[in-house]
């Protein structure tokens, strides 16, 4: 007890210097989906794998090939792998963690320039690009090495680490990486992991903490209708001709109610109904409706019962229609008919569901529902990408070991999340190592990741730094 209070103490401390930290980490502008950003971005990955060795992890970076992106070929961003700690008595667990972030302009919104940190000490607020989504939470595991090391302590657990350059631009080679890794067995660095710890999402509101156990999966898809040979003129050829335009709507609309019951026979059914301690979960959550309505700025949501508003965002797949391409979308008035337009949408899945269960009920719905049009257009449905959905098991100790944190840190029980949104290597780490995953959010519902003027509080840089050293000693006393 004496070490945690001496590490909680130095946290306390150290503050300044650890928000000096994170704004050095804030000025690198690591965008990963931008060519002219990518050697930022390794440049980023060279700074967080010099920060890891002068706190004494032993790193390597794994050189995950190249890639065609905006018509260039470029370099992948490294994985950095690390670890602390060869102590056979001791629990191992390993850090997941990005250090790419979303683009970001002043010209966007951003009250500030996002790429420098911005010390709100009235509103105790730290804003900035990557404050929240991913480099605080990276910086708050750096914290607690560099307090136990200056403290003369000895770390609870051995850590392994692994980060990544291209979490915001579809994470690739890193699954490889990961099962290439865990394939080394005693030679690699994942070698003894009993747990993964993941900070890369946030509470369910702005007052109290939360532990993820589930993540939804996603299928996404194209409806692409052509027939002209070229664009035609409506005032020469409307009501003349089948139009692209006319039957995509008209399939689109056929996906989907306005309360959000997905249309596609076989993909609500396919869920089993939630048990009632799982329905007890959702009951429980601080958690309103005014929280949605405040975070969708308006008052919009499909239900005032609180638990079916939680399970359609946590347990419940979802279908969301997100554009059209090949439409006219620009000022003025151009009264053309589009020869071949492509509409998107995705399916937000939950076990058991699979793209791999899903995209056949899809197109045979689609095929079905374009034959009762008994137009001369032709159709195609291209599945363009997915992931599988993860949920874990709340009652590990794992969980237990994070709960316990927060309550010792926040004095405050953690609500029980599942995120409506996908981190698919997530679902790697579990399959290929076969121990409990968690995910243990730093920051709050309105930090505004991917958005403008993103920010994480001070207290939650600080107080989540203390949750993180505080549930390694948690895991290491949990039986």
């Amino acid at each position: 007890m004496a070490a945690r209070t001496k590490f909680v103490e130095y946290v306390d401390q150290n503050a300044e210097s650890f928000i000096e930290r994170l704004a050095q980490a804030v000025k690198i502008q690591s965008i990963s989906s931008d060519a002219r950003h990518r050697q930022d971005v390794i440049t980023m990955g060279t700074w967080l794998n010099h920060q890891l060795v002068s706190l004494g992890v032993t790193t390597k970076l794994v050189d995950l090939g190249s890639h065609v992106m905006q018509s260039q070929r470029l370099p992948l961003p490294p994985a950095i792998l690390g670890k602390l700690g060869e102590d056979k008595n001791k629990r191992t667990v390993l850090i997941y963690g990005h250090y790419d972030v979303q683009p970001a302009l002043r010209s966007d919104g951003w009250n500030t320039d996002p790429f420098e940190l911005v010390v709100d000490k009235e509103g105790g607020k730290l804003i900035g690009r990557g404050a929240t989504d991913d480099k605080g939470p990276i910086l708050g595991w750096l914290n607690v090495i560099q307090a136990h090391k200056s403290l003369g302590l000895d770390m609870p657990v051995n850590l392994r680490f692994c980060f990544e350059g291209m979490e915001e631009n579809g994470s690739e080679g890193l699954d490889e990486c990961v099962v290439d890794e865990v394939r080394k067995g005693a030679e690699g660095y994942f070698s003894g992991v009993d747990c993964v710890c993941i900070s890369d999402n946030y509470w369910l509101n702005t007052r109290t903490p939360a532990l993820t156990y589930g993540l939804r999966g996603i299928a996404y898809f194209s409806i692409n209708v052509t027939g002209p040979g070229q664009d035609l003129h409506s005032g020469l050829f409307g009501r003349m001709v089948h139009e692209p335009m006319t039957d995509l709507i008209k399939i689109m609309s056929r996906l989907v109610d306005n309360n959000g019951n997905i249309l596609i026979p076989g993909v609500d059914e396919m869920v089993p109904p939630p048990t009632p301690e799982e329905v007890n979960l959702y009951k429980k959550m601080d958690y309103t409706t005014a929280d949605v309505e405040e975070a969708a700025g308006g008052p919009i949501a499909i239900s005032e019962d609180k638990v079916t508003v939680l399970m359609a965002r946590m347990r419940s797949p979802s279908l969301s229609l997100h554009g059209i391409e090949g439409a006219f979308s620009a000022a003025g008035c151009k009264t053309v008919i589009p020869s071949k337009v492509g509409g998107k949408f995705s399916i937000r899945l939950v076990p058991p569901q699979t793209p791999e269960k899903i995209i056949p009920l899809v197109n045979a719905y689609l095929e079905s529902e374009f034959a009762k049009l008994n137009s001369k257009n032709k159709m195609t449905v291209e599945y363009l990408h997915g992931g599988k959905p993860w949920v874990a098991d709340v009652k590990h100790w794992n969980f237990e070991a994070a709960k316990r944190a927060i309550e010792a840190i926040y004095k405050k029980t953690p609500d029980y999340t599942r995120e409506g949104g996908s981190i698919p290597v997530t679902l790697t780490f579990a399959e290929a190592l076969g121990v409990n995953v968690l995910l243990l959010p730093m920051g709050r519902a309105d930090d505004g990741a991917h958005s403008t003027n993103e920010k994480l509080d001070r207290s939650n840089f600080i107080e989540g730094t203390k949750v993180l050293g505080t549930y390694l000693y948690e895991v290491a006393a949990a039986m």
